[in-house]
């Protein structure tokens, strides 16, 4: 190790440290995290992280990344579900033309194709 004045770097590791006191502590440098707005399916994921997946939060967490992953993760899900209720809502024939003859059958179609693909999106992007 060689000496600055308060200051000392390990050769091996790189890592540099300053006196303090009587003690020398090392010069951590915090990562700079991301403070993204979390939807309900990041909490989901940071819930289903919490309890199942400690390894991966954990390394998330100290990473700095952890807000990020569930950002992206939210923004994935939500856009899966848009995209695949279009596609079953198409494929199903429920259009624009029956929204406006019988709102309330197109409604509890929606809501059933929403449902079923929330539950597939959270299988594939959450609970993995």
């Amino acid at each position: 190790m060689s000496k600055l004045l308060n200051n000392i770097t390990d050769e091996r590791t790189g890592i540099s440290y300053t006196l303090v006191g009587d003690h020398y502590l090392p010069d951590l440098i915090a990562p700079e995290i991301s403070h993204n707005t979390i939807g309900r399916f990041g909490r989901e994921r940071l819930s289903y992280l919490k309890n199942h997946g400690r390894v991966t939060y954990t390394n998330l967490l100290t990473s700095g990344r952890l807000n990020e992953h569930l950002h992206e993760t939210d923004e994935a899900a939500n856009d899966r579900i848009d995209l695949v209720s279009r596609q079953i809502a198409e494929r199903e024939g429920i259009t624009e033309k029956l929204k406006a003859d019988d709102a309330m059958l197109w409604v509890q179609k929606m809501n059933n194709i929403r449902s079923r693909v929330t539950e597939i999106i959270r299988d594939e992007l959450i609970y993995a």
